[in-house]
This record gives C-alpha cells, sequence and structure tokens, in this order.
C-alpha cells in the first residue's frame, strides 16, 4: 500500500490512529515478536539506553508498556508512563499498577504540549520509542525534557529515519516537513496512520535548542532472526535505514 504526502496547516498534530485505540489490544499482541517493534526497534533503541538500575525513568509515548517492563525488569527505581491514547494508558495500568504498587505511574497527555505535571529535575531518563513522528513541533517537548533531567540525565529516542519516506515526497524537498499518510497491517487488517516526516537538521536542532548534546546515534541493526520470520524483511531492513536511534545528555 502506497503513502501519501501533503503540508499539514500549522499547529495542527498527525491525529491519533486507531491502532492506537480501537486496536489497542491487537497492538499489544503485536508488538511482543514482530518484526519492526520486537526485531529491529527494541534492540537497536536498548542498545543505546544503557544502566538503568536505581534511575528514576519517564516513558514518553509509552505504548502498551512493552518498555515499562524492560525497565522494571532492569532495575528502575520509579517509572512514570505517559501517551495520548487512554486505551493504552488502560493497558498498562493494568499490567503493573497492582504488582508494583507506587513505583509505575501511567496517565493520558498530549505530548505536543511538552509535559507540565513533571517537576524540574526529577527523571535520570526520559525515552520516547517511535513517538515524536507524530508531532508537528518538537520544541516543546524537547524543552521539557531537558527542564525535567537531572544533570547528567539521558534523553534516548527513536524515530522514523529522515531518508525512509523521501522518495515518496510530493515537494521534493528534504528539508520541508509535511505530514504523511499511509496504511499499516501491524495488526492484521489494514489501519490508517498519519505521522510527520521532517529532515535530521531538524531533528538535531530540536536537540541543541533545548541545551541537550548527543552522545549516540545508531540506525538501527535488524535481529538474524527475522531471516526466518520474513527474509523480504531481512533483506530490506539490513540494506536500507527505516528507523533513527539518537541518545542525548543533559550537560552536568
Amino acid at each position: 500500500m502506497s503513502k501519501s504526502f501533503e503540508k499539514q496547516p500549522s499547529g495542527n498534530p498527525a491525529p491519533v490512529s486507531k491502532l492506537y485505540s480501537q486496536y489497542a489490544e491487537q497492538y499489544d499482541a503485536a508488538v511482543q515478536d514482530n518484526v519492526f517493534n520486537a526485531h529491529y526497534e527494541r534492540p537497536s533503541l536498548q542498545a543505546l539506553i544503557g544502566e538503568v538500575a536505581g534511575c528514576d525513568v519517564l516513558d514518553l509515548g509509552c505504548g502498551t508498556g512493552v518498555y515499562a517492563q524492560y525497565m522494571l525488569d532492569n532495575g528502575a527505581e520509579k517509572l512514570t508512563c505517559i501517551d495520548y491514547s487512554p486505551e493504552m494508558v488502560e493497558i498498562v495500568n493494568r499490567k503493573f499498577s497492582g504488582s508494583f504498587g507506587d513505583r509505575v505511574t501511567c496517565y493520558a497527555q498530549d505530548l505536543s504540549t511538552g509535559l507540565p505535571n513533571e517537576a524540574d529535575e526529577s527523571m535520570d531518563l526520559v525515552i520516547s520509542p517511535l513517538m515524536i513522528h507524530y508531532l508537528e513541533d518538537l520544541t516543546p517537548l524537547f524543552s521539557d525534557i531537558a527542564r525535567v533531567l537531572r544533570k547528567g540525565g539521558r534523553f534516548v529516542f527513536s524515530t522514523h529515519h529522515p531518508f525512509a519516506d523521501i522518495e515518496c515526497s510530493t515537494s521534493g524537498n528534504y528539508f520541508e516537513r509535511e505530514i504523511v499518510r499511509d496504511v499499516w497491517d501491524t495488526v492484521g487488517v489494514p489501519v490508517d496512520v498519519q505521522f510527520y516526516r521532517r529532515s535530521l537538521t531538524e531533528i538535531m536542532q530540536a536537540i541543541s535548542g533545548s541545551g541537550m548534546v548527543v552522545t549516540g546515534m545508531n540506525e538501527g541493526m535488524v535481529s538474524e532472526a527475522v531471516k526466518a520470520m520474513s527474509a523480504d524483511h531481512y533483506a530490506f531492513l539490513s540494506t536500507k535505514p527505516n528507523f533513527i536511534f539518537i541518545a542525548c545528555q543533559k550537560p552536568a
């Protein structure tokens, strides 16, 4: 199914897909062991995250809590999860509120407005797996991430690679931000999705403008297990970048 691109009027975020609301339960089941999330995105981002034991962690775009489980399994002290979708938040609360008590907090919020509920210098680590491409303007969120991080704290995130969709651009201008309309079959049925394609320059300007510095980056490495799952997907992901993974730090 082909992607379509168009300019989006300023101030209008990409609408939230039914993938994260109506199909939230199916999405939770699908991402546990699928190609793009389980065998490409997660190992690549986790390679940049580093030590989490004893950390207060903020998970932005937490989805159904796959990274929450990873953080808790690796010794995170406290975990705050935020997602735009109430359905995703409900799943996270169901999974973790009883077992981990006050170690896990989860609530729904539009992250394009920043982090108004989070205190200054309250977090050691902020992660954001495959979320920021749903935001038109990164500045409010990135500025607030820098605010809530303690000195020396880390921000690690993944997003769509700036080159991944450029061949479909209607403007032909790599540096122009555009909204992409696509159809994904993550849950076994076609579901409409919308997200922003933006340049690497724009991402880097959002980081530097917040006062954070880049400490690491990779373009992803697909798991060898995907060879047996889908030879076509393995050939594609091992030769073409689809996501980009960036680690940042708030100066001490």
